[in-house]
């Protein structure tokens, strides 16, 4: 497996060692001791979406109860962004972004932290999440995937389809402190 660093430290992009002949192909998705060396740690709970082309799908957050995902896309494509919104970080605010598709077969690890957010680019995706906690729905909330301090620069081409909860989200900036973690919580 080879694994790479992206501008934000602890987010990295995983491209799994594939193994392919005439017949097909097989890869290991997932080895807890050996993603463990590269400081993810245990996953509890995986989750599966299906959208098509234009959706938008976050940017989320779990705190308290934060999640680190480890997401892949098994068939089509999408452009998958990490937002690190941890109070005190150096880097509260910025961004970094990989396309993620069944071809390329790629993973993306977003820490514990961070938001988290993906934007379907092919005509459908299929699209799986391994995560460190479970799913606490009274602890979710979602940053505005258009928050010009964030400004992300998303691929698309038009108007995103988007959540209720999603379309109602808050800009970073008018989110309570203690809505966010700490940087010292998940350094």
């Amino acid at each position: 497996m080879q694994v790479i660093e992206t501008e934000l430290p602890g987010v990295l992009i995983l491209e799994p060692k594939v193994f392919g002949d005439a017949r097909g192909y097989f890869l290991e998705t997932y080895r807890a001791n050996r993603y463990a060396e590269f400081g993810i740690p245990a996953l509890v709970q995986d989750n599966q979406s299906y959208s098509t082309h234009g959706v938008l799908r976050g940017l989320h957050v779990q705190h308290p109860h934060a999640q680190g995902k480890l997401v892949q896309v098994l068939e089509g494509e999408v452009f998958d962004v990490a937002v690190d919104i941890r109070r005190g970080s150096p880097h509260f605010g910025r961004w970094t972004g990989v396309t993620l598709s069944g071809e390329n077969k790629r993973q993306f690890w977003v820490p514990p932290g961070f938001a988290h957010g993906f934007v379907v680019t092919g005509e459908h995706a299929l699209f799986v999440y391994k995560n460190t906690d479970y799913y606490s729905p009274e602890t979710e909330f979602s940053v505005r995937w258009d928050d010009p301090a964030i400004g992300i620069e998303w691929p698309l081409d038009g108007a995103p389809s988007l959540s209720q909860k999603d379309g109602a989200a808050r800009c970073l900036a008018d989110i309570p402190a203690d809505r966010l973690p700490g940087y010292e919580d998940y350094a």
